[in-house]
């Protein structure tokens, strides 16, 4: 099966790069336009059910994804590569490090899940489990993950877009593999280069939760708090966040 794939850059240095689950490859907003092409090649790819794959089927899981993620490689010709992961996007990034240690050069989560199982609390639970039917509820997660700063038109936006742009049995069945999926003791102990991106704002993924998960599973892992932002730093900061990313994969 032939990957569909968006690519930004011709550089030499090639990145992975895996959206959120509300994201698509065309969801990263203008942080896009500020990476710099001539250094670094970009492939981003949509999961199954989503974007320009929205009619593929399957499970929809993160182990589905990280092998859609090595096809893809090989269908490049890319033997090693970095991998970026925004949210749900950097659990999937992990899985593909579980599945293949040896052709990851570096790993960059931006506000990104852990590979340890991430449990919600009832409210959570209601919140997040009925947001695959309810546009109310993709609205409400988006206020806070962005510490309810962002104004009506943005949220408006990104909410009609995920509703567009996905599958509500594969937003569901995602939803449940990442919150369930433990596979930290894969990962824990790689000594490969990592940074974790978070945003100030942000009300789910925080500094404690990184400090006792990412910087925990990977001794060369560093954190970088990013001002002004939420969880969404490709919309809310896009030339500081496109800066702040490459000066860490940047050979």
């Amino acid at each position: 099966m032939t990957i569909s794939h968006r690519m930004v850059g011709t550089g030499g240095h090639r990145v992975v790069v895996l959206h959120d689950w509300f994201g698509t490859t065309r969801g990263w907003g203008p942080f896009l336009d500020h990476l710099d092409g001539d250094t670094f090649s970009y492939a981003l790819l949509d999961y199954r059910g989503y974007g320009d794959r929205i009619d593929v089927p399957g499970d929809h899981t993160l182990a589905e994804i990280a092998g859609d993620v090595l096809a893809l490689a090989d269908q490049l010709g890319w033997e090693r590569f970095s991998l970026v992961g925004h949210s749900m996007g950097g659990k999937a990034a992990q899985r593909v490090l579980a599945e293949a240690p040896h052709r990851v050069d570096r790993l960059a989560g931006i506000t990104p899940v852990p590979a340890s199982a991430y449990p919600l609390d009832a409210d959570a639970h209601a919140l997040f489990h009925g947001a695959a039917r309810r546009p109310a509820n993709r609205r409400a997660i988006l206020d806070l993950v962005t510490g309810q700063r962002a104004n009506s038109v943005w949220l408006d936006r990104m909410t009609a877009r995920s509703l567009t742009d996905s599958r509500p049995e594969a937003f569901a069945a995602y939803l449940t593999d990442w919150t369930t999926q433990d596979f930290a003791a894969e990962v824990a102990g790689s000594r490969l280069p990592v940074k974790v991106f978070i945003g100030e704002h942000d009300l789910a993924l925080t500094e404690p939760v990184m400090q006792a998960t990412w910087l925990s599973h990977y001794p060369q892992a560093s954190l970088e708090v990013l001002a002004g932002t939420g969880h969404y730093p490709m919309h809310e900061i896009p030339v500081a966040f496109a800066s702040a990313l490459e000066g860490f994969l940047r050979p």
